[in-house]
């Protein structure tokens, strides 16, 4: 070749290099620095998730930033270096990655005297484990004798046992290595979709997250993100509305498990409710509807309330202990607050500046509370702080919506409940509605 024209080629050549150089810079974002104050440590995760919702007060992102929850290369823009090391993919508190994202003494991981033992009581659950059902369906088919747990999903064990009910360990449920027969292993196979580790069906009601998130991150019937983070794709279902964790748990968030179908033993499956879409655009929204299947009974409160309104912290997330069935975790009664005939709901005042309950109402930012408020207490000594005792009556200001209700007592009433009657049963007697 001329020489005069490799020196034109090579000319050319260092020219495109320079031109592709120029647009890859162009193309680049401008770098956004962030210095969490917890680490010190500069990260570069918001040049690319610039509008991305904080994720809550209590986790301010000045404070925290990105990488000390979530893993990853803090200094990287290329996205797969930067994701590389992320903590659970997508969810940092899914179970297999929680304790390095979400634990320690001072966050989720602490003592339970101090009420920071979230990790711990939300893995030891019946939601997480789901020992009762495994115990019950083993039981059912001679697998074992009685209907105490000796398995969950995973394995687990308890160093402090308090609940007479409890029992001190579980197993890892094998079906096939305990050599169960053909229905457990069926149910093992077809059924296990709604404990706290399981990846949820990718359709329409049944998006949620897994671990910490499967509660406490919401995401829409249709498993769409409505995240002002433009590196989140709108269009891709399976992700979370926002980027938020919240108290504020709707009962669409408890219906992703609940009340999405039943179990056939005689097949060994789930059977999805025959009256919501599996694919497709979700329905409206109808309460009634959502929380009930057809020919379910239900009282009024029971529809227009939200499960976390009656449900306590301890009932949901579990105390520690680990148990055979839900009936061993579940207590709140209608007396809880509605009283009996002759004795109205008991109280507590909260005295504590430090009462746990003070940081739960702070949490969940729709209700206020303070000290010197008093508040209805439940059969265990467990406050529920957003039923007050105000002027004489009893008034429950709801934990999502913020409405604030009058609580109607039995006492004085035409009621004629008995004390040992507290299941919903006995007040469907009266209090039924049913679907139109």
């Amino acid at each position: 070749m001329n020489p005069d024209r490799r020196l034109v080629s090579a000319a050319l050549l260092l020219l495109a290099v320079v031109a592709l150089a120029v647009a890859r810079e162009l193309r680049s974002p401008t770098p956004k620095t962030l210095t969490p104050t917890l680490t010190g440590k500069p990260e570069l995760c918001l040049t690319c998730h610039d509008g991305l919702e904080e994720i809550s007060p209590s986790h301010p992102l000045a404070t925290f930033g990105c990488v000390r929850c979530h893993g990853g290369n803090a200094l990287a823009l290329d996205k797969p270096l930067a994701h590389a090391g992320l903590r659970g993919g997508r969810n940092p508190s899914d179970f297999s990655v929680v304790e390095a994202s979400c634990g320690g003494s001072d966050c989720h991981s602490g003592s339970a005297e101090a009420q920071r033992d979230h990790i711990h009581r939300a893995m030891t659950s019946v939601q997480a484990t789901y020992a009762g059902a495994i115990a019950q369906v083993r039981r059912a088919f001679g697998a074992q004798p009685d209907a105490i747990a000796r398995f969950g999903v995973f394995a687990i064990r308890d160093d402090r046992v308090v609940s007479a009910r409890a029992v001190p360990e579980l197993a890892p449920f094998d079906p096939v290595a305990l050599g169960d027969p053909q229905p457990v292993r069926a149910f093992a196979a077809n059924c296990l979709h709604c404990h706290l580790s399981a990846q949820p069906l990718m359709q329409p009601y049944y998006y949620r997250g897994t671990g910490c998130a499967a509660c406490h991150v919401l995401y829409g019937s249709d498993g769409l993100s409505r995240s002002g983070d433009p590196a989140i794709s709108k269009t891709e279902p399976g992700h979370p509305v926002a980027h938020r964790l919240t108290t504020a748990i709707p009962y669409t968030t408890c219906n992703a498990c609940h009340s999405r179908g039943n179990y056939s033993l005689r097949q060994m499956a789930f059977l999805p409710r025959p009256d919501l879409p599996l694919s497709g655009a979700p329905l409206p929204e109808d309460r009634l509807r959502d929380i009930y299947q057809p020919i379910g009974q239900f009282t009024r409160c029971e529809w227009e309330l939200d499960c976390i309104d009656c449900h306590t912290s301890t009932e949901a997330m579990g105390d520690g202990d680990l148990y055979s069935s839900k009936l061993d975790i579940q207590y709140i009664q209608c007396k809880t607050c509605h009283g009996t005939l002759t004795e109205p709901p008991r109280t507590a005042t909260i005295t504590d500046p430090n009462d746990v309950e003070l940081r739960r109402a702070r949490l969940n930012g729709r209700y206020m509370l303070q000290v010197g408020d008093t508040v209805v207490l439940t059969e265990r000594g467990e406050k529920l702080g957003a039923v007050r005792f105000v002027d004489g009556k009893f008034l429950q200001t709801l934990k999502v919506s913020g409405q604030v209700l009058e609580v109607p007592l039995v006492t004085g009433s035409a009621c004629q409940q008995k004390p040992d009657e507290q299941a919903s049963r006995y007040c469907h007697a009266c209090h039924a509605y049913t679907h139109p």
